[in-house]
């Protein structure tokens, strides 16, 4: 969830589920009731069976039934004390609802936490990599609830599940980070604060671009440079959201809905990243030599954006990832940086 710049999530974990599981985080807001109450477990406003400390969680010994992103039901805690996060989008959607976790591991690409994160997890043991956990290190870590990401490896889950049975899988392939977050706040019985996370991003999203002057509306180019070539970002993907969500608009070879990205271009369909703005992101070393080495190439500086200085270098564990609110006010404040300045 590390992987060697390939593209932002292996094809391997796209394909697994993806018929069974479109759309299916919208699960993870479907059951909020007691583990012995099916009629309530449909509808999460149904605040008998939602809220925290009721009759029915009490009668459960403090637990609830939630559907993960596959459709399975779990039985949760009615007030998870312990979390452990496998995905940087797990741990980001955690602490935006002000939890700190109990375990988590290294960012998509890093041996470290993600930079805008690393200074609210000081302290928190590392239980692994992205998606490939240490089991030993996470029993240590004694979970009640283990949020697993998109992971689809049926035998690390098996084995999550040994640890404790409460083991979410939080994101479906075409889920965007909207849905997974409010999913995830479902999960951890935050669904209002997650919710008025969601309205407080749009709120900023909406000012920052309205603040952009004559950038507003501006054609962004969003990019990841993969040691095989630079991959453009389809507009549903967490970026390109983000940006739309600010009113910019994509150039017209970028125009297409989705939450994937292009194959790795050739030097020759170069001109398919331009835009009236370039934004630059890598993950690994390989990454980052192959993007040094292009900018000094003719193809790359007869770009429209190169030419007006409008190229602009961002963090790829933020701006590559699946996403997150926090991984989102960065992008947003990346943008306004960039557009409001020129």
């Amino acid at each position: 969830m590390p992987y060697a710049q390939s593209p932002l999530r292996p094809a391997r974990r796209r394909a697994a589920r993806a018929l069974a599981v479109t759309g299916a985080a919208a699960l993870l807001l479907a059951g909020c009731g007691s583990s012995g109450s099916s009629s309530q477990s449909a509808d999460p406003s149904n605040s008998a069976s939602a809220a925290p400390g009721s009759a029915a969680d009490a009668a459960n010994g403090g637990k609830r039934t939630v559907k993960d992103a596959t459709g399975e039901a779990v039985e949760v805690p009615a007030e998870p004390k312990r979390i452990v996060t496998l995905t940087q989008e797990d741990l980001d959607a955690v602490l935006a609802l002000g939890v700190k976790p109990v375990g988590i591991t290294n960012g998509q690409g890093l041996n470290e936490s993600p930079a805008y994160l690393k200074d609210k997890v000081q302290g928190v043991p590392v239980v692994g990599n992205l998606l490939q956990p240490v089991m030993d290190k996470v029993i240590a870590a004694k979970p009640d609830l283990i949020l697993a990401g998109d992971m689809q490896d049926e035998q690390v889950l098996k084995q999550l599940r040994e640890i404790t049975p409460a083991t979410l899988v939080t994101m479906a392939p075409t889920d965007d980070w909207k849905l997974a977050f409010r999913g995830i706040g479902n999960a951890v019985n935050k669904l209002d604060q997650a919710n008025k996370v969601i309205d407080d991003y749009q709120a900023r999203a909406t000012k920052a671009g309205a603040d952009l002057g004559r950038n507003k509306g501006a054609a962004v180019s969003i990019v990841r440079w993969n040691p095989t070539g630079p991959s453009w970002m389809e507009k549903k993907q967490f970026a390109g959201g983000v940006a739309l969500d600010m009113g910019l608009t994509r150039p017209a070879a970028q125009d297409k809905d989705g939450n994937a990205h292009s194959p790795a271009l050739s030097l020759e369909k170069l001109a398919e990243i331009d835009g009236d703005w370039l934004f630059l992101s890598t993950l690994t070393d390989d990454g980052r030599a192959a993007l040094k080495d292009v900018q000094s190439k003719p193809a790359y500086q007869q770009l429209n954006a190169v030419k007006n200085n409008h190229a602009v270098t961002v963090d790829g564990s933020v701006w590559s990832t699946r996403g997150g609110p926090l991984a989102a006010d960065v992008v947003i404040g990346d943008l306004g940086k960039a557009l409001s300045g020129s």
